[in-house]
């Protein structure tokens, strides 16, 4: 029997990594996607062509078609958002509903979520999260402490009745007493979830058996994760991360699927570091190279819009995210924001608050003591846009990555030279 390739996509930074790009251009030798966590607080951007198209809870394969396209368990889903999401592509002749399925084991997000999360927001004041306000976090706490909604509720109507009323009870009693906010009407919500529950019931579908059978017949799968694994909420600058888990790790959890028949894990990695949001961030930059690669790079949250923080490449942090999410190789998007730089500086190592070199660990009262301990490499005068044979790229682009290599400890198998899916060079075929 002739056994398919199963491939996990995740970032190895603070997200923004361009994992969209990758997923899709990898879709064209997969039988189907699959999102294994997040919610629609992802961002996923898409140019094929020229048209720009941004995703958040849909995976990143459904522009091609006959690819099935699966959310797993570990995503929350809010209705309204998947809905509206799907009306997106549908208005623009992309088939949705037929190939796409979601598992009834998702977590809902529901406005009370959204109402919790931007009161608490508000409440930190200077000390926020810097969370999207979509409810991410207050669903995934609602699943932990056993009391969430989930997607397969929707269809036993006395009862989500009832777990409805209870959770939203304690959210309003939240609301008002402890954060002095408005509190969400429970009729309101229970009709207008029940409304949208009777479009995506065709979609509901048990996911873990539709991938035990993609396998069984030899078929490729390829798993995409949200974030990146500088924001997991364990391995990550905790508290500064989302509520979810972002490395490969999570895939089988998240989805169901035997994590024996895992085989390759790749890391999206951009030429240099951004962050949105709060939380410590070693390498930023705070000088006219900061704005040039803020510039020249679109720095801007695809879901929120919100400016990305910009510094230089921080391989001490990548190479941690190499150890713990079992990176096979790296995909390197961007190169081309970096030209024209004369110098690129590379943050090999930490030196710690006593001036002893310090080991990488992003714990944020820890991390944030850390000082960057740079190599400065020559830049290039070249463009590298759009190239498409690593032999095309400067001689000084070429020492660059292989210098990250070098100090990640992991190969780089892909080079995206622009937003294009065709501006690309592939280094080793994965699939």
């Amino acid at each position: 029997m002739m056994r398919g390739r199963n491939i996990v996509v995740v970032g190895t930074q603070w997200g923004d990594e361009g994992k969209g790009k990758i997923v899709d251009l990898l879709t064209g030798n997969v039988a189907a996607v699959v999102r294994f966590q997040g919610g629609h607080n992802a961002g996923h951007t898409l140019v094929i062509n020229g048209e720009r198209t941004v995703l958040h809870l849909i995976p990143s394969g459904i522009l091609h078609d006959n690819v099935e396209c699966l959310i797993g368990n570990g995503v929350v889903v809010s209705p309204s958002a998947v809905l509206d999401e799907i009306a997106q592509l549908e208005a623009r002749g992309v088939k949705v509903r037929e190939r796409m399925t979601l598992s009834p084991a998702c977590q809902l997000v529901l406005p009370y979520h959204i109402a919790t999360d931007v009161a608490r927001e508000k409440a930190r004041g200077s000390g926020e999260i810097g969370t999207t306000r979509r409810g991410i976090g207050p669903a995934y706490e609602d699943k932990v402490a056993r009391r969430g909604v989930r997607l397969g509720d929707l269809y036993h109507g006395h009862n989500f009745a009832n777990k409805l009323a209870e959770v939203m009870n304690y959210h309003n009693f939240i609301l008002e007493k402890y954060y002095n906010a408005n509190t969400v009407d429970f009729q309101k919500t229970l009709d207008d979830t029940s409304r949208l529950a009777e479009e995506i019931e065709p979609m509901i579908g048990d996911i873990a058996p539709i991938l035990h059978d993609l396998n069984v017949r030899g078929e490729n799968i390829l798993f995409e994760g949200a974030q990146g694994a500088m924001l997991d909420v364990d391995l990550g600058t905790y508290p500064f991360v989302t509520s979810s888990h972002t490395v490969a790790g999570a895939t089988s959890v998240g989805s169901g699927f035997d994590p024996r028949r895992l085989d390759y894990v790749l890391g999206i990695t951009k030429a240099y570091s951004t962050r949105v949001g709060s939380g410590p961030f070693p390498t930023e930059l705070f000088d006219g190279v900061g704005k040039h690669l803020a510039d020249k790079g679109h720095e801007f949250g695809s879901t929120t819009g919100r400016p990305r923080r910009c510094g230089w490449f921080d391989a001490a942090a990548v190479k941690r995210v190499v150890r713990t999410t079992g990176i096979s190789g790296l995909c390197m998007t961007k190169l081309d924001v970096l030209d024209g730089l004369e110098t690129v500086r590379v943050c090999t190592e930490y030196e710690g608050s006593n001036g002893k070199i310090a080991p990488a660990r992003f714990d944020s009262e820890y991390y944030s003591e850390l000082s960057p301990v740079y190599e400065d490499l020559p830049g290039w005068q070249e463009s590298t846009a759009g190239a498409h044979d690593f032999a095309d790229l400067p001689e000084n682009a070429q020492s660059y990555i292989r210098r990250i290599e070098d100090s990640v400890d992991a190969p780089v198998a892909m080079i995206s030279t622009g937003p294009d899916r065709h501006d690309t060079i592939v280094l080793k075929e994965i699939l």
